[in-house]
């Protein structure tokens, strides 16, 4: 006789971690051939924590290696305390339950949230990480979201639209010390948002449908130049160039062998053409190796090293730290360890760098940043900032310098508290963050000053962003104050300089009633105001001024 059990089959859809575009673990889904099962599961505990301990089972025969999620009924698992078929199943199959995410979904409804709350105890006891699920498109309070301290949110896609809900769900998830995943992604458009939201999980038909057998193969989508958040300039490269190995292009196998065993230092060799330019690399462990086998010498040692050679990988001399860790990155995992030439603007070979030089230097510059981190808002100070400015300006870049901040702080913290102006800072911080870029550095000088610099035409996002937000502290409506400076390229010698320019346009900003704005240029007197209302002010506004953007 045939059960409900034998109409059942299962999909596999991966969980994609963001930041490294991989497969980070699978969700089984239950799809039934027939019959009402699911709806069924819905009404019947039992046979819900049944189908979660099929799924484990399924996921098992397939011999999947990565992390599993199985999805589970807020009711089942209120009724069940603990899902003793789910933990059997695990056990079973040799699975460790801190590989299992228990996907607990809607409906929250009606369901006793003391029983619910003790039967994700009781899963977390025994290892297991919890997910919230259908988070957006369900019925989950946000009270019992912050008393069930997830280790995972899943958010639905249709979210994506709602930047700002989006955004507040980051935070909140990291209060909570939990991940933010969003699923059912279906657009590029949808990745970007997902991206740009901060959230580190993903999934969706984009990057996989779900599928019978489990596939790690996902696809992801490259982000535009300048999408998502910035990335440090890093220490440049010319700073850990040593000296390279060289050999012309003809070099015999056994010309390079005479080369790596003469010198313990040497750890790989490039082989160039006669203008210098790298075409092959050789890189010691894998070229003795090659020449170790039984008759490896004989066959190789009179012919080319290019044969065991493979495709230089090679940087400018003037890429970051960063941009050589790119290079690295995007290739055959088994060159990680390998040389990356360093070319001139010809493509002769300078020199090489290797890995470890540069890890180590960027763990120190991170140390050093990390001191320099504002405790309150985690933003640089004013030094990080114009230390990017006299950067710009030796790149002949213009540039926008500007000041924020809040205006009456003192009366903010005065009559709401000190606590209520502190969070007040971070919110402010948080939205200067979400403008930040390759054109768009952000600093927190101290207090409520910030400091921001941009390419000019990135003004008016930056200005939306912060001046129309609806402030407030302890009930009380709060406004900001924004000065700008334009300094277009030569216009200014260092930063010094444009601070000074910048200083009696914050006091003209601060003259202003609401929100305001002002910007001037450098070598123009007098400022625009383009937002907040007209007072007395230093310097009186050029013929022509707005009064809003």
């Amino acid at each position: 006789m045939r059960t409900w059990s034998d109409s059942l089959r299962f999909a596999f859809q991966p969980v994609v971690n963001l930041a490294t575009g991989s497969a980070a673990a699978l969700e089984i889904l239950a799809r039934p051939e027939s019959g009402g099962v699911l709806a069924r599961a819905r009404r019947e505990p039992e046979l819900d924590g049944e189908l979660a301990a099929l799924a484990i089972r399924e996921a098992a025969r397939r011999e999947t290696l990565l992390p599993l999620h199985v999805n589970v009924f807020a009711g089942t698992l209120a009724d069940l305390g603990g899902l003793d078929a789910l933990r059997c199943a695990v056990r079973d199959v040799g699975r460790l339950p801190w590989e299992v995410t228990v996907d607990v979904g809607p409906p929250f409804t009606h369901v006793p949230h003391r029983a619910l709350l003790e039967g994700v105890a009781v899963l977390r006891k025994e290892g297991f990480r919890v997910c919230a699920d259908g988070v957006g498109d369900g019925d989950v309070p946000l009270r019992l979201l912050d008393d069930l301290a997830p280790d995972l949110v899943k958010l639905d896609a249709s979210l994506l639209s709602r930047g700002a809900t989006v955004r507040a769900m980051r935070t909140l998830c990291e209060e909570l010390g939990a991940l933010l995943a969003v699923e059912g992604v279906e657009t590029e458009t949808q990745f970007a948002a997902a991206r740009g939201a901060g959230a580190q999980l993903a999934q969706g038909d984009l990057f996989a449908p779900a599928a019978r057998l489990p596939i790690s193969e996902v696809y992801v989508p490259e982000l535009p130049a300048g999408t998502g958040a910035s990335r440090p300039a890093g220490p440049p490269v010319r700073d850990f160039v040593r000296p390279a190995a060289l050999l012309p292009e003809s070099a015999s196998a056994e010309q390079v062998r005479r080369r790596l065993t003469g010198a313990a230092e040497v750890s790989g060799v490039l082989l160039v053409n006669a203008a210098g330019v790298p075409v092959r690399s050789v890189q010691r462990d894998r070229f003795l190796l090659s020449l170790s086998t039984r008759y490896g010498h004989a066959l190789y040692a009179d012919r080319p090293a290019a044969r065991l050679g493979d495709r230089p990988r090679t940087v400018g001399v003037t890429a970051t730290a960063w941009e050589v860790l790119d290079v690295v990155a995007d290739g055959d995992d088994a060159r990680t360890a390998d040389d990356v030439a360093v070319v001139d603007d010809a493509g002769r070979c300078v020199g090489v760098v290797r890995l470890t030089d540069l890890v180590r230097a960027l763990a120190e510059s991170r140390v050093e940043e990390a001191a320099g981190l504002n405790p309150l808002t985690r933003l640089p100070g004013s030094d990080a900032v114009t230390g990017e400015l006299d950067r710009w300006l030796a790149q002949g870049r213009g540039f926008a310098l500007s000041w924020l901040d809040i205006d009456g702080f003192k009366q903010v913290n005065d009559g709401a508290g000190f606590a209520a102006g502190d969070e007040l800072i971070r919110s402010v911080g948080r939205a200067l963050s979400r403008t930040e870029s390759e054109a768009v550095r952000v600093g927190h000088i101290g207090g409520d000053d910030f400091l921001v610099l941009a390419d000019p035409e990135r003004l008016s996002p930056l200005a939306a962003e912060v001046l129309d937000a609806p402030w407030s502290a302890g009930g009380r409506a709060v406004t900001l104050s924004l000065a700008t400076v334009v300094c277009p390229p030569g216009s200014v010698p260092d930063h010094r300089r444009a601070a000074a320019l910048l200083a009696p346009l914050k006091k003209a900003a601060k003259a202003l009633t609401g929100a305001s704005w002002v910007c001037g240029q450098a070598g123009r007197e007098g400022f625009d105001v383009r937002r907040g209302a007209h007072a007395t002010a230093s310097a009186p506004p050029r013929r022509g001024a707005r009064a809003a953007d």
